[in-house]
């Protein structure tokens, strides 16, 4: 099991469609940008039968550096969090389980062909 990268994800999506592997790469990084774009305007993003990216605000507080055991602040911050839609986590419980029902998404996932 490997790490999924955007060229595989290019990769994945030229095999699909049948594009060429730039028009691929460029959808691809076309769709992050989006993604990105809006959550820096504050917006949620949500990607029906995948999960949602909203933004977390977190005040300061105090930390210690593991190191040297000494208080030091964490500054405030904002950060991206995913929350799996239930169709994902059913699929990755039904995975667990050995379930597959071997459709191009779920190759995609499983990294089959890429």
């Amino acid at each position: 099991m490997g790490t999924l990268t955007r060229a595989d994800l290019a990769r994945a999506v030229s095999e699909e469609t049948g594009w060429t592997q730039r028009d691929a790469r460029k959808f691809v990084d076309a769709v992050f940008e989006a993604i990105m774009a809006r959550l820096e305007a504050g917006e949620t993003v949500k990607l029906t039968g995948f999960g949602s990216f909203n933004l977390r605000d977190k005040s300061e507080r105090l930390g210690r550096n593991p190191h040297t055991l000494e208080a030091a602040p964490i500054a405030p911050r904002r950060v991206v969090i995913f929350r799996a839609s239930h169709v994902l986590k059913k699929r990755i419980a039904k995975g667990l389980s050995g379930g597959r029902d071997g459709s191009p998404a779920e190759s995609l996932a499983s990294g089959a062909g890429i």
